[in-house]
């Protein structure tokens, strides 16, 4: 599944500094598939961080070519930070397919259960979160907040998820392929 839209996390009008290619590059992310990318910007175009570019087939008003997909290793903090806040964001607007994830998450062996992946939450909420869509499934993150009792912000925990397998090397991704 390719990426048509990208967020700039950071903009490099210089390339990086270490490295002898001094090319413009866009340190970005893939909107619907969470792909961090390095873009190579159109001659003389600047791109604001935060901004949303266009990188599917055909036509690219300011964007040259896809240079490949960004090592986790390359991110610089304006990046990680950003990053942050489009999750952030993402995962407002996608509430109901996050949501989702809790109502049809699954063990992945007999020791470990998707939902234990999740920062802050354990055997206990886990349970406890299998217990509560088994007799209805979760409406909202709000909606479980209300049924999981001391449950850690569900809507944090998948924030901290997604920024995890995106910069970091995870044995198991649950929202980033």
């Amino acid at each position: 599944m390719k990426e048509e839209t990208a967020i700039v996390l950071e903009f490099l009008p210089n390339g990086y500094p270490l490295e002898k290619k001094m090319i413009p590059l866009a340190q970005a992310v893939g909107e619907k598939n969470l792909v961090l990318l390095e873009l190579v910007p159109r001659r003389s175009v600047s791109l604001e961080i935060g901004e949303k570019v266009y990188i599917g087939e055909g036509k690219r008003d300011k964007i040259y070519y896809i240079l490949g997909r960004l090592k986790r290793e390359k991110l610089t903090e304006t990046a990680k930070d950003q990053l942050r806040e489009f999750i952030n964001g993402l995962v407002k607007i996608r509430e109901k397919e996050f949501v989702e994830f809790f109502n049809k998450s699954e063990a992945i062996n007999k020791r470990i259960h998707q939902i234990e992946l999740l920062p802050g939450l354990g055997k206990k909420h886990m349970r406890e979160i299998l217990k509560q869509r088994g007799e209805k499934e979760f409406g909202s993150f709000e909606d479980m907040k209300k049924r999981v009792q001391n449950l850690p912000d569900p809507e944090r925990a998948v924030e901290k998820r997604i920024f995890q397998e995106l910069t970091s090397l995870e044995r198991y991704n649950l929202f980033v392929r």
